[in-house]
């Protein structure tokens, strides 16, 4: 009798340990995101910032931001330890009138888009200054007001020309390449186009801010696909500013700016999940502007512009199967 008791005894404790634990990790097949941690104040230090637009993050796990109001690009490692910057105000080499974007390149160089200089800079990952190209105007090769900017596996550049609604394509020490786009609401029209994303199949998402939707190409510029309306409910959008691809092109991540929020789609635009709201707390934003995704360790970076900091959050553990709790129960039958 006392050896039974017992073991009734002991298997309800386990079940009750265990049970909350497993139902909670099955109610999505991939995870969530969870808060993790974050760095950065109002101000000009190196580890403060007046305007953090963009971010990047290097296959060696640095993260690079863009600090738009101090007009240089800062990076740190993975946790926001500060490493290093470059750039001042001015128009001289490595010099910056309000940076937007930032991308590496299988090449270790950095790309950064110096939107008012209507220009782009290249660097090492350290910040030494390699080149640029582009000057004031609608031409080919030349820009009004360049933001988004994305690199692919070739090393081919993709910039999104806002101001001039199309996005131009170049190789990796700028010669012209192509372009596609014009301001419009249709297909392969633009309306003011700044985050810029490639997969590794080569397919091109640009955040079409001003339609208020995403649109995705082939990697010479041919429509495959479009999603979102302006509004607040799932799959809609309110000034998408920026756009990331994880590294299984399973999943497209939207700063989705005027809804606080980062949504996240198949890579045909099947609405996934979300999360964010507004605030300063822990997990929410006030106007995200870039985000950024590390594969070892997994980890999401976001650009909480108005909060004058970057957050950072990793994955949950993985669903577990309903099965399993079934088995568990069953060993203590």
């Amino acid at each position: 009798m006392f050896q039974t008791q017992r073991g009734k005894t002991i298997r309800r404790r386990i079940l009750l340990l265990l049970t909350p634990t497993v139902v909670a990790t099955s109610l999505s097949a991939y995870g969530a995101w969870v808060y993790e941690g974050e760095w950065g104040y109002y101000g000009t230090g190196n580890s403060e910032f007046l305007d953090p637009v963009s971010i990047a993050v290097a296959p060696n796990g640095l993260v690079y931001v863009v600090d738009r109001g101090n007009n240089c690009v800062k990076y740190y490692n993975y946790a926001g330890c500060f490493i290093g910057k470059w750039g001042i105000y001015g128009a001289g080499k490595a010099q910056f009138k309000w940076p937007w974007g930032i991308a590496g390149a299988p090449s270790h160089n950095v790309y950064v888009t110096d939107h008012c200089n209507h220009r782009i800079q290249y660097f090492s990952l350290g910040g030494y200054y390699l080149g640029e190209w582009g000057a004031p105007g609608s031409t080919a090769g030349s820009f009004s007001g360049p933001t988004g900017i994305a690199v692919n596996s070739a090393g081919r550049v993709y910039v999104a020309d806002s101001g001039n609604h199309r996005i131009q394509r170049f190789s990796a020490n700028g010669s012209f390449l192509g372009s596609w786009g014009v301001r419009g609401s249709g297909r392969g029209e633009f309306n003011n186009p700044v985050g810029l994303a490639v997969a590794r199949d080569g397919r091109v998402y640009v955040a079409d801010t001003g339609n208020h939707r995403i649109q995705f190409f082939n990697s010479s510029g041919s429509f495959l696909g479009a999603w979102g309306s302006y509004g607040g409910g799932p799959g809609d959008f309110k000034v998408p500013l920026a756009v990331a691809v994880d590294s299984s092109d399973s999943r497209i991540y939207v700063a989705d700016a005027g809804n606080y929020r980062i949504q996240y789609f198949t890579r045909g635009g099947s609405f996934l999940g979300k999360w964010g709201s507004y605030g300063a707390g822990d997990g929410q934003f006030d106007y995200p502007s870039g985000v950024g995704v590390s594969s070892v360790p997994v980890r999401f970076y976001v650009a909480d512009r108005c909060n004058f900091r970057v957050q950072y959050f990793r994955r949950s553990d993985p669903a577990v199967a309903p099965v399993s709790l079934g088995k568990i129960k069953a060993l203590f039958e």
